[in-house]
């Protein structure tokens, strides 16, 4: 069988994935990658101190004592519980340059996606190439999303669900998971093309109960662990009092105003808000009132009522396909954000490697420096970053 290096994040879900990896018989290779912000003080393995893992290091037979990293034990008990390898990697100095969008992207009124990013650049980029230093064939993760089979039609029976889609080119196919409540194809469409034949989803074609109870059928101790609700080098939860902090005191503070330009506030700064926001304005206007539009430049936060959210149509920069558009306006369904249903919509490739979308009926919440992603069916085509 294949040797396999497995992202392992001390959840449930990849944890199951080492499982079902094992069963089938894989020469499986755990690996936790370290970068958290506690990462630059420790993270010591059997060498000096201040000494910071290379880009791999066997497990020491001993619980590490570096990090408050609960969830780097949680990964290591699970390995040493089905029997496999366990590694952690340094990836601190890659995985600033995550903050450092996250930061500038935020004080450009935008709204960042820094999961997106770990996948594009970490998880399926620096993940690679370690697996490429140890002979692995595949790099897994336990993310919600399936792959088709190379060289196969793009109708898929999977567990019970039944996907036609338009585009039957060859090559393997990034496919939404079948539980739609979890599902994380989203959050993969950044991937690059030529390596879906080289990734394993082992857990997309379950639901997550399912998963859960497969974890504890097999004595797991992560098989009631909560799901990572934060973003994981924000610690305190708070994204904005963060990106004030790495900005080291520069302002974004300005004036809340109406859409008729009346001022009715003052905020602390233009990092606390995403459009479609409504809570947290501390304005009293009578009746709910959403964020509508950021204005970097004047550091104005816009707010009106939900009607003034709706947009019929966007575009987007940066695209990256996962198949082959066709020319001039296609039919599919688009996500505005990763936890909002795709809609109907027409899309067009733009000029730039830019993209245009019209909805069949207007969206709300259309935040740019998101991502728009396109489907057909529960096929993932590609998508953008929006402008």
């Amino acid at each position: 069988m294949s040797r396999i290096v497995l992202a392992m994040s001390g959840g449930v879900d990849s944890s199951v994935a080492a499982h079902l990896l094992r069963e089938a018989g894989h020469e499986v290779i755990g690996v936790f990658m370290r970068h958290g912000e506690e990462a630059q003080e420790a993270c010591a393995v059997d060498g000096p101190p201040g000494f910071q893992l290379p880009i791999f290091n066997p497990r020491a037979d001993h619980k590490q004592g570096c990090c408050s990293a609960s969830d780097a034990e949680d990964a290591r008990r699970v390995a040493d519980r089905l029997d496999i390898p366990f590694y952690a990697l340094n990836l601190q100095a890659e995985f600033r340059q995550i903050i450092d969008y996250f930061v500038d992207e935020y004080t450009r009124g935008r709204t960042p996606n820094p999961c997106v990013q770990c996948n594009n650049w970490l998880k399926f980029g620096k993940l690679f190439d370690y697996a490429d230093s140890v002979g692995a064939e595949f790099v897994a993760t336990g993310h919600y999303a399936r792959l088709s089979s190379r060289h196969t039609p793009c109708a898929v029976a999977d567990a019970g669900r039944h996907t036609e889609c338009a585009y039957n080119d060859d090559g393997p196919q990034l496919l939404r998971g079948i539980d739609d409540g979890k599902d994380q194809s989203y959050v993969l469409f950044g991937i690059d093309r030529k390596l879906l034949a080289r990734m394993l989803l082992p857990v997309g074609s379950y639901r997550k109960p399912q998963i859960r109870e497969l974890a504890a059928k097999i004595g797991l101790r992560v098989a009631d662990k909560k799901d990572s609700q934060e973003i994981c080098f924000v610690t305190s939860g708070k994204h904005d009092e963060f990106v004030r902090q790495l900005r080291r005191g520069a302002s974004t503070s300005g004036e809340i105003v109406t859409t008729d330009g009346r001022v009715v506030g003052r905020h602390p700064g233009i990092e606390r808000f995403t459009i479609g926001q409504r809570k947290g304005l501390d304005v009293a206007m009578g009746e709910p009132h959403f964020v509508v539009r950021i204005d970097p430049d004047s550091r104005q936060v816009v707010i009106g009522r939900h009607e003034e959210l709706a947009r019929g149509e966007l575009t987007a920069a940066n695209c990256n396909w996962l198949a082959d558009p066709p020319g001039g306006p296609f039919a599919c369904q688009a996500k505005i954000r990763y936890n909002s249903p795709p809609a109907a919509a027409t899309a067009e490739i733009l000029p730039g490697n830019r993209l245009g979308v019209r909805f069949a009926q207007p969206r709300h919440g259309v935040a740019p420096g998101q991502a728009v992603v396109l489907y057909d069916g529960d096929r993932v085509l590609g998508g953008g970053w929006i402008e």
